[in-house]
């Protein structure tokens, strides 16, 4: 029973983040849980349930999974969703036969931050409009500017106040702090539409979508695979340096590396967005000295149960915008 409370823990330690690149992205927050549950079992069945480490919706794929949802559609971006975890597996290929130092030549630093640079940048435009309370594109004013500015800003500076000044397990969420404190905002003004929760059904079958191989999709994603590659060795680094075991030769980073892959690629199988390795619960591993594995078997299991809660789902697409945008 501990170790499913432990589960259940570094699920909401992961939950801001999950959630939230779906509700920016437009995907289905439930489908983005059903994926992260079962990216993460996946990853343990390939990594032999070894590394205590929980998979989820990717940031470095916000901005590219925008276009993709608006110039090829959602089912054309999971396919080229696909194609980006398929270049994991290559990638762990490689590792297994030239060893790890071959990452590290092929993608130095001097080349991965730039590319993570221009993807943070490339979001800026989208998160601006939906602080101002416009959609994402700016095409529509659903919210008074004023109105949403207030709630944003607040949901910021809440979100960066917690990240430098909170001490242990509360600096581990400052993304769920700012959305709960611009929901209560947005509360106080009157500005949340729970008409959706009322109707919605308590168990409900996840919106899943199938994916298309559209070749432009596929084209335009594969690139971006390459930052969050270059962090899936980070973090493999980082939960090494927490546990004392050196899983970069035991499972070995390309078994970590392909786990990621077929974790995303079975995401984008359901329409989820693309997983990646959660540092933020790496850090509570840390905290609470939770160094086994099968913690996080049950935080995946926690994950797979609530995607089928419909009020769930419809609780969390009532977060406004400008909450969104500020966080």
């Amino acid at each position: 029973m501990m170790q499913v409370l432990q589960g259940a823990q570094m699920l909401f330690v992961a939950f801001g983040a999950l959630v939230l690149v779906p509700l920016l992205t437009g995907l289905d927050p439930n489908v983005a849980l059903f994926g992260a549950g079962i990216g993460t079992l996946i990853f343990q069945v390939i990594t032999r349930r070894s590394v205590p480490i929980f998979l989820a919706s990717s940031f470095a794929f916000i901005a590219p999974i925008l276009y993709g949802v608006n110039n090829f559609g959602i089912p054309a971006t999971m396919g080229g969703l696909m194609a980006a975890g398929v270049i994991y597996l290559i990638m762990g290929a490689i590792i297994r036969v030239k060893g790890v130092d071959i990452i590290h030549k092929l993608l130095p630093p001097v080349v991965v931050g730039p590319v993570i640079m221009v993807i943070g940048l490339g979001l800026a435009p989208t998160a601006v409009n939906m602080a101002l309370g416009k959609t994402g594109d700016g095409s529509e004013q659903l919210i008074a500017g004023d109105i949403a500015i207030w709630i944003s800003l607040l949901s910021l500076m809440t979100t960066i106040a917690v990240s430098v000044f909170a001490k242990g397990f509360f600096k581990l969420v400052p993304i769920i702090a700012g959305i709960a404190v611009g929901y209560v905002a947005s509360l106080i003004m009157g500005i949340v539409d729970f008409s959706e929760v009322t109707s919605a059904s308590w168990l409900m079958m996840p919106a899943f979508t199938l994916p298309e191989f559209n070749i432009n999709a596929i084209l335009f994603m594969i690139p971006v695979a390459i930052a969050p590659a270059v962090e899936h060795v980070g973090d493999m680094l980082a939960i090494s340096n927490v546990t004392r075991k050196d899983y970069l030769k035991k499972p070995g980073l390309h078994r970590t590396m392909a786990g990621d892959g077929a974790a995303t690629i079975a995401a984008s199988l359901f329409g989820a967005p693309p997983n990646t390795t959660y540092s933020e619960v790496t850090g509570a591993v840390m905290l609470t000295k939770a160094f086994n594995p099968k913690i996080m078997t049950y935080a995946a299991l926690t994950a797979i149960v609530l995607a089928f809660v419909g009020k769930l789902g419809a609780m969390l697409l009532t977060i406004p915008l400008p909450v969104m945008g500020g966080s």
